[in-house]
Parts: C-alpha cells; structure tokens; sequence
C-alpha cells in the first residue's frame, strides 16, 4: 500500500493578492505524498475559506482517510470517501501522479486526453483603486489576457483606467461576488463598454437569479456558484460558462467529470487555480484543450515558485515535465 505523507508549505506573494474579500501576502498550500516500490506521486491543494475550509482543516480531513488509505482504498474510492474541496484534490492528484509514474505513462493518456500543449495563461490584476490597477496592467501590458478582480463601487472607473492603460489586451473581469442587483446592469453596460470579454461571478452564489432575467452584454461565467457536477443543475439559464478548479471539485477525477457535464450543458470552460504553485497547476493543465479561457497564472505571483516548476515564458505556460508530475 502507499504510504502517505502530509506537509505545509508557505510562499510568498509578489506584493499582495487582492479581490473583493480581502488580501493576502503569502500562499499556504498542503502538500500530500503517496510513496509505493520507491515511487512517489504528489499533489498540491489550496484552503481557501471561502469554502469553509483551512490548513489545519485540510491536514484534518486527510489525516481521517489514513486508515481507509492504508487498507487499500485508492483514488476512486476517495470519490466517496471526501467531500469536495481541497483536502480530496491533494489525495487525487497524487494517486494521478504515481499511477501514471507505476504504470510508466503520463497522467493525460490515463485519462483519455490529449497530450497537454503550452497555452497562453490570464494575468490577475489584483483589486486597487483605478491609478494603481492601470499602473499594474501598464506594467503587464506585453501579456494578452489580464483578469481583472472587481469590487462592486466604481468598477467602471477601474475599467476604464486599466483599457487606457493597456488598451491591447483582453480583459476577463472577476467581482468574487461583489456586485449586487443594484449594480449589475451599470456594471454589465461598462464592461461592455470597455471590451471585456467575460465575467466571472458578478453576484453572490445562490442570489444570482437575476441572471437569468438580464441580457448577457457580455459572456458570465460561474465561479463560486459551481464547485462540482452537483451545482450544475440550474446553472445554464443564469450563466455562459463554469470556471473548473481542481481545489473546489475536489480533484482531477472530478473535474474531468465536471467539464464533461458543463459541456453538455452547452456551457463554455474556464479552467482556473488558487494562488498556489506549479505541483497545483500541473494537474489542471491538462483541461486546459476544452477551456475558452485558461487562468493558470498562479506560480507567477509568487516571488518564488518551485525550483523545478513549470516554464513561464510571459504569459505561456508549458506543460509539466514527467518527473515533476503527471
């Protein structure tokens, strides 16, 4: 049987991360190690507390399975043996990794896909007052996509800040549920205005109805409104497109089943991340060939990601190399 091991570690954020919930200046991430017949497979999670969710929380829920995993359990059965979320996306992806790493295959032909490509990665444009965001994306203005992260009151200043500052980029706009029914309208008309081409999570889960009554000026995408397969139902008259992280659906295995589902739904796929690094993007690259969007940017807001991490080339993000995962 594996043997399993748990650690935390902690990187610093480049400045400091901002949305509409508060900010921060540090990823904590859980690392979970699987190791069978001198193999060892690993995956990366993200607490988030939006969630309900924290490192001692995280360390928690895995710690809980130890004896099921020492029994034999494996990567299917956590399926029933977690709940979404975090913890069950550091277990996943490690039993992902050293299947592929026993089996001497890559993770991508495990799991039916294609072999991963570079593909070109948003870039967050954390929340500030209109100057400093425009500063910020002048600063970026050689990336072509940047996300920009909202707060309700005086979005369309913002917006208007950073199109003069980058005006060929563009632009996803994500309000992390801050606008509300007395906004939305302003707020769709000037992201509109200035070019935005998708919306991430205008209003809070479970008090965005309203989107199924208003016209889509621009294309709206479900974030906190769409952890997994079971947020689905409902979701197709309110939104265009799901954003699919492994951190909210609890891993790889059910994220593969996630975008299956949303695509016959007709929805559009966002693939995203938590602040963390490259041992948590990695996984997620593979979905990357179903998504419209990719928003992968994590490693490059930190001041240091993994020495072995994935290659950064400005906004281009290659896929990983064997040894590091998958």
């Amino acid at each position: 049987m594996p043997r399993l091991s748990v650690r935390v570690e902690r990187f610093p954020i480049a400045g400091s991360f901002v949305i509409s919930r508060g900010a921060k200046t540090e990823a904590s991430v859980v690392v979970a190690t699987l190791e069978a017949d001198g193999l060892r497979g690993r995956g990366e999670c993200v607490p988030y507390g939006r969630y309900g969710e924290s490192v001692e929380s995280v360390l928690a829920a895995i710690e809980s399975v130890r004896p099921a995993l020492e029994a034999g359990a494996g990567r299917i059965d956590l399926q029933s043996l977690m709940p979404r979320g975090a913890a069950r996306n550091a277990l996943d992806c490690a039993f992902w990794d050293l299947e592929a790493k026993r089996r001497k295959v890559r993770v991508y032909a495990l799991a039916g896909l294609p072999p991963p490509v570079a593909v070109v990665t948003a870039f967050t444009i954390s929340l500030g007052a209109p100057e400093v965001m425009a500063a910020a994306a002048k600063a970026a203005c050689d990336r072509s996509l940047l996300k920009l992260k909202l707060g309700g009151v005086g979005d369309a200043q913002r917006l208007a800040a950073v199109r003069a500052a980058a005006p060929g980029a563009r632009l996803i706009a994500d309000a992390n549920e801050a606008w509300s029914a007395d906004n939305l309208a302003a707020n769709l008309e000037a992201c509109a205005r200035y070019g935005v081409v998708l919306i991430e999570q205008p209003l809070p889960a479970g008090e965005d109805a309203i989107l199924a009554k208003i016209a889509h000026l621009v294309p709206i995408c479900a974030d906190e409104s769409c952890q997994d397969r079971a947020d689905l139902a409902g979701l197709r008259d309110r939104y265009d497109a799901v954003n699919v992280k492994l951190d909210k659906a609890g891993g790889l295995t059910e994220a593969l089943a996630l975008v299956a589902e949303a695509q016959r739904h007709e929805l559009e796929i966002i693939i995203g991340s938590m602040v963390g690094t490259s041992l948590g993007v990695a996984p997620a690259l593979l979905l990357a060939g179903k998504a419209k969007f990719v928003d992968l940017d994590g490693p490059l807001l930190l001041v240091r990601d993994r020495s072995d991490g994935l290659l950064y080339e400005g906004s281009l993000v290659h896929p990983p190399a064997p040894a590091f995962w998958g």
